[in-house]
């Protein structure tokens, strides 16, 4: 068979195969929606009340305007402080890593060396008189979050580190630990987050609100 003829042939009988074989392998699934250019997406109509329950439960504070951040230096600078002292006890009224920090006084002693910066000793006072409010979805490392543990007012305050962690000082019998604010216990309690920023920097966010 001439060797022309004969790759003739394979053609003839192949392109036919491979046709239909390409044709199995795109066929789309019943009711499969795809998404181009020029096509409208249809979406499953959702019920009113659906949408009243999530807005009902979304925070308030998913609508606060964007906060400037910390200079990476600052931000650095406080999240190094806290990090070297992991694992020191807890103590009440502490705020050194000799005798010890409580929640307050660990966030105060990673801020001291930000210049502009004099945060108040108690966290339910940090959280009243200092910083700027922050949306939950717009933390940045450095933030303060607040909670409220055993009762109405905040009296708990990490210090959040970025991918939902956070590093505070628990309670009595405890250290200077990291934790992760997607526990549950952590979202009950939440209060509400700032961002504490030199006085020029909180003076000019405040203005642009």
């Amino acid at each position: 068979m001439p060797p022309l003829f004969k790759t003739w042939l394979t053609l003839c009988l192949l392109l036919p195969l491979a046709a239909h074989a390409t044709n199995r392998e795109q066929r789309l699934p019943n009711g499969f929606t795809g998404y181009t250019s020029n096509a409208t997406v249809k979406h499953a109509p959702t019920k009113q009340t659906s949408l009243r329950a999530r807005s009902a439960s979304s925070s308030k504070s998913h609508h606060l305007p964007a906060v400037a951040a910390m200079s990476p230096k600052q931000s650095s600078n406080v999240l190094s402080r806290a990090v070297n002292v992991l694992g020191t006890p807890y103590v009440w009224g502490g705020s050194n890593p000799k005798k010890g920090f409580d929640c307050s006084g660990l966030v105060k002693y990673a801020f001291n060396d930000v210049a502009d910066v004099d945060l108040p000793r108690t966290s339910n006072a940090m959280a009243q008189g200092h910083g700027v409010k922050v949306a939950k979805s717009d933390l940045k490392p450095g933030d303060l979050i607040f909670f409220n543990i055993k009762s109405r007012r905040v009296n708990h305050v990490a210090i959040y580190l970025g991918n939902d962690r956070f590093i505070h000082a628990p309670r009595r019998g405890k250290r200077v630990s990291i934790d992760s604010l997607s526990k549950p216990y952590w979202q009950q309690h939440y209060v509400v987050a700032k961002r504490v920023l030199p006085k020029e920097q909180q003076a000019l966010s405040l203005a642009k609100r």
